[in-house]
């Protein structure tokens, strides 16, 4: 497949490519702080989860719906927007994503229900659609030589962590001073500011324009992972699997994503090249993504309702204690490209997985009393662990793919990312609901009626605890944290499990780095031209644009 990529500032001069120029770390900088808020945005509703309860008292589906409309909405776009870049532009559909994501913040912010609420954060799922994978496409145009690109992937990983990890540190400290809108109300002047540094300062590039955009496939696409997540949503609120609604969702997200891969295969030129799956490390890499974040996205839900409200910290107590996570995943992310050098994708993925493996069943000793010194341990783990697994997958899925295909390749991780976190909530709460509801339903002197009520969530049996009052409500309240403990034990080591599995599943990455090897758009086209020399002391190709790749510069 050829394609172009020609990169020009708004004002038509050069801007960086290959060749060098510190102005590529510039560009860095502008992505990573995109990411940054769309990270953040992510997690940052997680603390304010009980204060979102009380004040719009949302049902129990509404409450999912809350938390997890983003990132599926999100994940079902990315393949959309991310192609789309390609051929219109990704500087486009970035700023264009800029602006949705700050009108969306400001009806989330002013929502007075819970309906309202969840459009919002539907629209903040488009603009995240929009703004993620154009990050990583532009990456992954401006730093073409690998090594380079290892290091500005580190920081880009660093900086997710930080944001996810960072979400619930900035959700604590604005619901302590301000109420929960505050934590959407915060993405308005950064979006303000970012529109036009990024219009002034960000490249302009697009990937394979040969052929009509697939808007039919686009939408095949989108519409077939909305239904897969919205199958595995309503089973995870309490819905039978086995329900006309849920089974009727899956079969058609299921048969929409069938018909997008056949329908890819027969054009001549699809929006996303699938012979790129058959490459172990693309694929690998992207199983490890979904597995990571399955794992754990919906573990961190449960584990600020349980710092909350089994522990009793405040929002920006709770916020704190994940402080140690943020600064082992800021770590992890800048040290990941001398790791990856020098011991490979397979030996780092592995070792990471298995780390937050440690971690994550090291957390099983907590109980109902605060644990600083097991909390600060556990969490220092898993964000090494975490970040270490994102690093090395994200670098081997990227540099597998095609320059011309950057928009779509960066689609298809950010997919798995988001597909994983959804997925990871919708799974883990329903795990976490079935190992806590049991211990509830024969509680001395409270009716079934009340039983039935508290078994939705901790937070409603509190309520309901509150309303009996006396010796009744005591012991309500008490047998609702004792299973909501149990219940958080049976979590962790479900997400273990997942964990193990992962590292496994990383055995089939490359043992090492292939720094000298050609890229994927060269070897395509390598009858029509010469292998680029190699660096005599780096083992580095020489700078170069790429066959089928055109990078303009001047800049330098």
């Amino acid at each position: 497949m050829s394609g172009s990529t020609t990169a020009t500032a708004p004002s038509g001069r050069r801007v960086p490519g290959s060749q060098g120029g510190a102005n590529r770390w510039l560009v860095l900088v502008v992505l990573c702080v995109s990411l940054l808020l769309v990270a953040v945005d992510a997690t940052v509703l997680h603390v304010a989860v009980p204060a979102v309860t009380e004040d719009l008292k949302p049902g129990g589906i509404e409450l999912l719906w809350i938390v997890d409309v983003y990132p599926l909405v999100c994940a079902s776009l990315l393949i959309l927007f991310g192609t789309l870049g390609d051929r219109v532009g990704r500087r486009r559909v970035l700023l264009l994503g800029y602006a949705l994501f700050g009108v969306a913040s400001a009806v989330a912010a002013m929502a007075d229900n819970a309906q309202v609420l969840i459009a919002a954060r539907a629209l903040l799922g488009v603009g995240g659609a929009m703004i993620m994978p154009a990050t990583l496409s532009i990456l992954r145009q401006v730093f073409p030589d690998r090594r380079e690109r290892a290091v500005a992937i580190g920081v880009w990983s660093a900086v997710a962590g930080i944001g996810a990890a960072g979400g619930p540190l900035l959700g604590g400290f604005l619901l302590e001073h301000f109420w929960w809108g505050s934590v959407f109300l915060i993405n308005i002047p950064l979006m303000l500011v970012s529109l036009p540094i990024g219009r002034l300062l960000l490249p302009e590039s697009t990937g394979d324009r040969d052929g009509p955009w697939d808007v039919v496939g686009a939408l095949m696409a989108a519409g077939g992972l909305f239904g897969l997540v919205f199958a595995v949503k309503r089973a995870g609120g309490g819905e039978s699997p086995f329900g006309m609604t849920t089974l009727l969702s899956f079969f058609l997200g299921a048969a929409l994503l069938v018909g997008f891969v056949r329908r890819q295969r027969r054009r001549k030129h699809p929006l996303i090249d699938l012979s790129m799956f058959s490459r172990p490390a693309f694929s690998t890499s992207l199983g490890c993504i979904v597995l990571a974040m399955l794992a754990l996205v919906g573990l961190e839900l449960v584990a600020a309702q349980y710092l909350q409200l089994v522990l009793g910290l405040s929002p920006l107590e709770t916020g704190m204690r994940l402080v140690p996570l943020t600064v082992a995943a800021m770590v992890a992310g800048l040290a990941g490209s001398k790791f990856l050098h020098r011991f490979g994708p397979r030996t780092m993925v592995a070792s990471g997985f298995t780390l937050t493996a440690v971690a994550v069943v090291v957390l099983t000793g907590m109980g109902d009393q605060l644990n600083d010194p097991l909390m600060i341990t556990s969490f220092v783990l898993l964000g090494l662990g975490l970040q270490t697994t994102l690093f090395g997958s994200y670098e081997s899925m990227l540099s597998e793919a095609p320059q011309s295909q950057a928009g779509g390749a960066a689609a298809i991780g950010e997919t798995s990312y988001q597909l994983g976190a959804g997925i990871g909530i919708a799974l883990l709460g329903s795990v976490m609901n079935a190992a806590y509801a049991p211990g509830l339903s024969s509680v001395q002197g409270v009716p079934a009626k009340e039983s039935a009520a508290a078994s939705h969530s901790l937070g409603e049996a509190y309520e309901v605890a509150s309303g009996l009052g006396g010796g009744a409500g005591e012991a309500l309240r008490s047998a609702a944290r004792e299973s909501f403990v149990h219940g958080l034990h049976v979590t962790l080591l479900v997400s273990a499990g997942l964990l193990l599995l992962g590292a496994l599943m990383a055995l089939k990455l490359p043992r090492t780095m292939e720094c000298g090897a050609a890229s994927q758009d060269q070897d395509q086209d390598q009858d029509q031209e010469p292998k680029p020399d190699a660096d005599a002391d780096a083992g580095i190709p020489a700078p170069r644009d790429g066959a089928g790749v055109r990078v303009e510069s001047s800049v330098r």
